[in-house]
């Protein structure tokens, strides 16, 4: 075998193990044979490597939203636990709740950087439709004052959404339903 094609051959390799084609390089032998000079300006085709990237972003995308969802679960599952115990304006927890404190708690346990107002939630959260929360979802009431109450969306049952909330005094942290049709829905997950 000539040296020649051996050390284009040995080229070839070496630009396809570097995921490149040589119909995207100018030979100088071609340009010393012809006595021409070309640049070659083909595009090369999108290369394995930025396809396989792309789906592992896309994998990657769908990883992390399993675990938002999980955390979300957590914090729905937090409150639940808190099933019983007292309301107190301005707590936060471990022993009694009011609304937004309830919130605050259990999803600070779960990671999340929420704030501590109801007010503050709602502005913290995506908007979700009604018939597109899901469970660990954010509830938020509002009146001419704006947002006064927050609650934690467990599940819809005959047409109502069932809620976990801490109500109001004299009461304690219990699931219950919406008393109004002013509320909206708040997520913190990404989808």
């Amino acid at each position: 075998m000539p040296a020649t094609p051996r050390t284009a051959r040995a080229c070839a390799l070496a630009l396809a193990g570097a995921g490149l084609a040589a119909s995207t390089l100018v030979a100088p032998a071609a340009t010393a044979a012809t006595g021409t000079t070309s640049t070659a300006s083909s595009t090369s085709p999108t290369s394995p490597t930025s396809k396989q990237t792309a789906k592992d972003r896309r994998r990657e995308a769908r990883r992390a939203a399993r675990r938002v969802n999980t955390r979300v679960l957590g914090a729905r599952d937090t409150a639940m636990r808190q099933r019983g115990d007292a309301y107190a304006y301005g707590a936060a927890g471990p022993n009694s709740f009011d609304c937004s404190g309830l919130v605050y708690y259990s999803f600070r346990r779960a990671g999340f950087p929420v704030p501590r107002t109801s007010a503050a939630q709602a502005g913290f959260t995506r908007r979700v439709a009604r018939a597109d929360m899901r469970a660990g979802d954010l509830m938020f009431f509002y009146g001419s004052g704006g947002v006064y109450h927050a609650a934690i969306f467990l599940r819809w049952s005959h047409g109502h959404a069932l809620m976990l909330h801490a109500p109001s005094p004299g009461q304690r942290v219990q699931v219950g339903v919406p008393w109004t049709s002013q509320w909206f829905g708040g997520t913190l997950r990404r989808r």
